[in-house]
């Protein structure tokens, strides 16, 4: 049933709708018992109490008799009655329904759709249902890439015996003197060597891609087990000095690791506390210092994660940023798996079809129209007609890649290896701004980056240029991966990476920030034009 939740600008209560249907079988019992069940037959006299009520019966018997007859009555009517109250839509923005999977389901019937209505014109003008002409880009260079892309992934575990060197070491690799230097230039070695490898032996663009994306993962699962460890094994050594106290001994406080969950407007306050305050007590430091080396759960406590199992198990989890210990479900669901795999092979099969049919060849044929076009009015014409034919085809495809790598991917991943928190992200649909769909769109490379770039920047940096580093950094990652698909680095990625914050700062001012719908649907037409843009830009020119 619906629930007032609130009044309008007149003070009428305004409903909610009611957030499900009822129980089908449920209602067709009651109605089938309802119909069975014999009715009296009600008086004209709707006050009189009905037949059976003793004449001397008290009020409220006689009351609820009447009542009961008169709902009789009202089930009798011609016309039933409707209850007409102030009601909100379920697309009103102060409507509270967020149960839209109707529409989740409508948007896999019209792929459908378009895959049988793609099929039946390929098998019209060719005599086979699917265009064949990039799947050999899927098999090209396969055995290889498996093999490079294993080693790739076992060479991170270099950062398990250099965290138990920092941790044993009492001299100059301990962590806070030389230990840091010494895995971020392992660090910069391991990502110069591995994202120049595709280039050097010449990959296909697909091969090519899916290796750069998931060396970028692993490179930022590296850094956040080694540097989290590596406080850890600073931390470590702290306590250990305490039980033998010298005159040089730090009685500085414990300083606290940021969690993946810290504020952002937290972290550098809490940062800049930390290191300036003096602990209490040496009792109340050892305390301070043994529970940061606890896990969240309080099962694990540093160095014991310092194990292959260890390592092995944090790469598999669907998350960025190491903790000791994550929550768990008590089992996992093996079809749940299966369906989960089942629909990542499905989306690239979408994904191929989407790009074979209604992106590559509107590319391969406005090149050939640029090359004989004579001045730049011309050109521009054939660029903005590129730009218009791939809208459609680029949000199809920007979809198909979220549903494919944050819900069934990384939910696949998070079934196998029972994590339990799978929050990959959130309604970022209906954002507002540039920096709120980075928030939601990818939950785990937010968390990194808000753990590990940010929170690291304000250490030693003012709040803006923090957020100016992060969104660098963010920026260089893009452009690497443009880079990649098409083999020419031009910057465009990276320049509209970086105009986000200034487009920010525009849409957060008074006269704009408070315009919800509008501010949406500038997101979603810069999305959707910034997507078929940069296409057009790194392909045709």
């Amino acid at each position: 049933m619906a629930t007032a939740t609130g009044s309008d600008a007149n003070g009428i209560p305004i409903q909610q709708p009611k957030p499900r249907n009822p129980n089908p079988q449920a209602l067709r019992a009651y109605h089938e018992d309802a119909t069975l069940a014999p009715s009296p037959t009600p008086s004209s006299d709707p006050g009189t109490p009905g037949p059976g009520t003793p004449t001397n019966a008290p009020p409220s018997v006689k009351a609820t008799s009447s009542a009961r007859k008169q709902v009789r009555a009202e089930q009798k009517r011609g016309f039933p009655r409707i209850q007409y109250a102030a009601r909100v839509s379920h697309f009103d923005p102060r409507s509270e329904y967020a149960n839209f999977r109707g529409f989740f389901v409508l948007f896999w019937i019209a792929l459908t759709i378009m895959v049988l209505t793609t099929a039946l014109r390929n098998l019209k003008e060719t005599g086979y249902p699917l265009s064949m002409r990039q799947w050999g880009l899927f098999t090209k260079n396969i055995y290889e890439m498996a093999v490079i892309d294993l080693v790739m992934v076992a060479s991170t575990g270099i950062s398990l015996p250099l965290n138990l060197m920092f941790k044993n070491s009492k001299g100059w690799l301990q962590w806070e003197r030389q230990g840091m230097a010494v895995q971020s230039i392992f660090q910069a070695f391991w990502l110069l060597l591995w994202v120049s490898w595709p280039f050097l032996r010449d990959w296909t663009w697909t091969a090519q891609v899916f290796f750069t994306l998931h060396l970028l993962v692993m490179f930022m699962k590296m850094h956040s087990y080694a540097f989290y460890n590596g406080h850890l094994a600073n931390t470590l050594h702290r306590l250990s000095a305490l039980d033998d106290p010298a005159a040089n001994t730090s009685t500085a406080a414990a300083v606290k690791y940021p969690s993946s969950q810290t504020p952002i407007a937290d972290i550098g306050d809490k940062l800049e506390e930390e290191e300036t305050a003096e602990a209490d007590s040496v009792t109340q430091l050892r305390d301070d210092l043994a529970m940061e080396l606890v896990s969240p759960f309080g099962r694990l406590t540093y160095p014991q994660n310092l194990t292959a199992a260890n390592y092995v198990d944090f790469l598999l989890c669907p998350t960025l940023c190491y903790e000791l210990e994550y929550p768990r479900t008590s089992s996992r669901s093996y079809l749940e798996i299966f369906w989960k795999t089942l629909a990542v092979v499905g989306c690239i099969f979408l994904l191929t079809i989407t790009s074979e049919e209604f992106i590559i060849p509107v590319l391969d044929e406005s090149a050939e129209r640029l090359e004989h076009q004579h001045n730049w009015q011309e050109g521009s014409l054939v660029f903005a007609e590129t730009v218009s034919r791939l809208l459609f085809p680029f949000m199809v495809a920007f979809l198909l890649v979220f549903l494919v790598i944050f819900e069934y991917l990384l939910g696949a991943f998070a079934e196998i290896t029972c994590f339990a928190d799978r929050q990959f992200y959130s309604d970022w649909w209906n954002s507002l701004d540039w920096l709120e769909f980075s928030r939601e769109w990818n939950v785990p490379v937010h968390h990194f980056f808000r753990r590990h770039v940010y929170s690291a920047s304000r250490n030693t940096m003012s709040r803006p240029v923090a957020t100016f580093i992060t969104f660098l950094v963010s920026s260089i990652a893009h452009e690497l991966v443009m880079g990649c698909i098409t083999r020419k680095f031009r910057g465009y990625g990276f320049v509209a990476m970086m105009l986000q914050m200034p487009i920010v700062l525009v849409q957060r001012s008074p006269w704009i920030r408070n315009r919800t719908i509008l501010n949406n649907v500038l997101f979603w037409c810069s999305m959707i034009l910034g997507l078929s843009m940069m296409c057009a830009l790194y392909v045709l020119l």
